[in-house]
């Protein structure tokens, strides 16, 4: 596979998850951050296409609200944007709903999208888990996505918990789990991440 094939997908690397009720817990967005933007370089360095999306609830909205502080990416990443990159807001979890993003991806003749950004258990999950849908592969790199405590009337879950599970989960079926250095590898090599199954992850889980 050709690394031109590729593209990084940012994901809602908003101010919102870096504080506040939403903030990343798990890696800890000081960790996931630099790998993101490492991600950014290396994917600059090798040519290969770049989406930035941005997540809106609306006006009226107390998060993602467009006229709030908290809807504007992360300054790391504004300040690395460029003409180049696709720039999208979306309304629902995955990065393809009601978005362009899979004519661009069509345009650029895109087979393999790389996932970074927030949140593991949301907007990750959604987008990756789609994938399979439109014909495309996804990669998720563990080290640069992140997620939350997550508690409700079904129970509770600590993020390293929901972050681990899920990437598990994700590499079982539906992309391609690796950290920001091998990926950056792969690219250089020109490869393919390698992915589990689920026939194989479910005969390592029985012997587990």
């Amino acid at each position: 596979m050709s690394p031109h094939r590729r593209a990084l997908i940012l994901v809602d690397v908003q101010q919102e998850y870096f504080e506040g009720p939403l903030e990343i817990q798990y890696p800890p967005h000081a960790d996931s951050l630099p790998n993101i933007v490492a991600a950014i370089d290396a994917a600059t360095s090798a040519g290969i296409p770049v989406a930035v999306i941005q997540h809106t609830a609306g006006n009226d909205a107390p998060v993602f609200n467009p006229t709030m502080k908290g809807f504007q990416l992360h300054s790391e990443i504004a300040q690395r944007q460029t003409h180049k990159w696709k720039a999208i807001t979306k309304q629902f979890g995955t990065v393809f709903a009601g978005t362009d993003l899979l004519e661009w991806l069509r345009e650029h003749d895109i087979d393999t999208i790389t996932l970074v950004g927030y949140m593991t258990n949301n907007c990750i999950l959604a987008s990756a888990a789609e994938s399979e849908t439109h014909g495309l592969a996804a990669e998720v790199l563990s080290d640069a996505t992140g997620a939350i405590n997550i508690a409700n009337d079904a129970g509770f879950a600590d993020a390293k918990t929901v972050h681990n599970t899920l990437m598990a989960l994700l590499n079982s079926n539906f992309a391609a789990v690796a950290t920001t250095d091998d990926w950056t590898r792969a690219l250089g090599e020109g490869r393919a991440l390698p992915k589990d199954n689920l026939p194989g992850s479910a005969l390592l889980g029985a012997q587990r």
